[in-house]
């Protein structure tokens, strides 16, 4: 049961119904948590409207899947994670590098890593970073620009993620192999310890 209502194209609100059509068109489906983002005509277009921006940008898709990835982790959206671990395998991330960041690590790839870190950094601190954030975020070639782009995935995340947490999407056939489990922290004798109990690439992965 979810708790809100998964919407498909017919059942929608009539302001969600074009976005819909088109989310079909351009994907070839209509995601879970779409089709329960429509219950807001308003959050739904600008969700998608966000993401139409953002990927018209100067980061690659590689460099999307890779913010959406650190986000999901940091906003604990098992959905999220699931659906984007799916889009980065098809974009081309590594496989090694699809495992670290479901195990809420940054990517090996000192390129990747300097992004994954400085969102890392941003949503962890409520968007304050220092000087040497940015530092090692420029030494790794991006931009200034590129840096406010982070800015735009962080609240293309958000809209997502925080929606994933009320709607509760079912992950489906296609999404089920890559289902995570948000993080569970324990506290042992040697401090905390955040176990990641994971399904799909990097299952059981624990740090």
């Amino acid at each position: 049961m979810t708790a809100f209502p998964i919407h498909t194209i017919d059942t929608a609100p009539e302001g969600s119904r074009e976005t819909l059509v088109q989310v079909k068109e351009a994907l070839g489906m209509v995601p879970s948590l779409a089709a329960g983002m429509a219950e807001s005509p308003t959050l739904l277009r600008a969700f998608f409207a966000a993401r139409d921006i953002y990927a018209q940008g100067t980061l690659s898709p590689i460099d999307i899947q890779v913010l959406s990835l650190t986000n999901a982790f940091e906003n604990g959206c098992e959905w999220c994670m699931a659906f984007h671990s799916t889009g980065a395998l098809r974009d081309g991330l590594s496989k090694d590098a699809l495992q670290d960041l479901r195990a809420g690590r940054a990517p090996q790839d000192p390129r990747l890593r300097a992004l994954s870190d400085l969102s890392r950094t941003m949503v962890r601190n409520r968007g304050a970073v220092g000087e040497h954030d940015l530092e090692a975020f420029y030494a790794a070639g991006f931009s200034r620009a590129q840096a406010l782009e982070v800015v735009l995935g962080a609240g293309f995340s958000v809209m997502a993620n925080f929606s994933g947490h009320l709607v509760h999407a079912p992950l489906g056939p296609v999404l089920e192999p890559y289902a995570w489990t948000r993080p569970v922290t324990r506290v042992g004798d040697g401090g905390i310890t955040a176990v990641h109990r994971t399904a799909g690439p990097g299952a059981g992965i624990a740090t």
